[in-house]
């Protein structure tokens, strides 16, 4: 899950029947809910991306959105607001330094036996499954000890993002974007123009739903969590929130990776940033 762009608060004009008071109602209930912060002069997205789901509750129109929304018996309306308010913008092997960094950098230097891995807002799957990719590939060729035990859980606020992770079966952009001929014949089946990634590469992956402002508790912890490209969309108390957890949830030891446009600067009393196989990644300090 991306959140839309940060910043601000709406002016008072309105779009598609959406005022400015109801805009503001839609404002204060997606960021207390998942902590996304609608930009400024973005009536057009909340009315574009919410006028299909008016129809599909048989809603009337904004007015009648809203009072549903308050009312705590209206729990499927408020998910598929909150889902069809995130973006989820990823692509394989997105970044692709991180994952040399992992199998070359990480695992090279520890000799580790066991790996769990953490993709946070891990939209339709296919970080997780990069991950999976890269230390299959690192296992075959021995720069991994071959007999690693490693899971790797993905979670995302979308419910329909997650559907379609756990059948690991894309189409059109989705099947083609990062991916080169090559890794489409040797990592996925092939079946009229959509691809179906392979049973070796799924089988140590698992999503669930789960929401980064809620406790990490329930997630046990993990040596390694791929948190990218999520954080430079929350507030700074909410992201000061988010890092404390992620902290938390990691072994000693244990590394982050960010986006390669967000920085950890602020918080270099709990984790040191590394420069490993020419990319950045954050080991928590013991």
């Amino acid at each position: 899950m991306t959140p839309l762009p940060d910043s601000g608060f709406a002016g008072p004009t309105a779009a598609g029947g959406l005022s400015a008071a109801q805009y503001a109602v839609i404002h204060d209930f997606l960021e207390r809910r998942v902590g996304i912060r609608l930009g400024p002069d973005k009536e057009y997205l909340v009315v574009s991306r919410l006028s299909r789901l008016l129809t599909c509750f048989g809603i009337s129109g904004f007015a009648e959105l809203i009072d549903r929304l308050s009312a705590a018996d209206h729990g499927d309306l408020q998910t598929a607001v909150e889902d069809a308010m995130t973006t989820n913008e990823t692509f394989w092997f997105r970044d692709a330094v991180h994952f040399r960094v992992l199998t070359d950098g990480i695992l090279a230097e520890s000799k580790r036996t066991s790996l769990r891995i953490w993709s946070a807002a891990a939209s339709t799957g296919q970080e997780a499954y990069t991950v999976s990719i890269c230390l299959q590939d690192a296992m075959q060729l021995g720069r991994v000890r071959r007999s690693l035990d490693y899971q790797i859980l993905g979670t995302d606020i979308s419910a329909t993002a997650l559907q379609q992770a756990q059948t690991a079966s894309y189409c059109g952009v989705s099947a083609a974007r990062g991916l080169s001929d090559d890794q489409r014949r040797r990592y996925f089946l092939e079946q009229q123009g959509c691809i179906e990634l392979l049973p070796l590469y799924r089988q140590r992956v698992s999503f669930r739903p789960f929401n980064l402002l809620q406790p990490f508790d329930l997630l046990g912890r993990f040596d390694v969590i791929f948190c990218r490209n999520v954080l430079i969309y929350f507030s700074q108390e909410r992201k000061r929130e988010i890092i404390m957890r992620i902290a938390r949830a990691l072994h000693p030891g244990g590394h982050l990776f960010l986006g390669s446009t967000e920085s950890m600067s602020g918080y270099q009393d709990l984790f040191e940033m590394r420069n490993l196989q020419g990319g950045l990644v954050y080991r928590l300090r013991s």
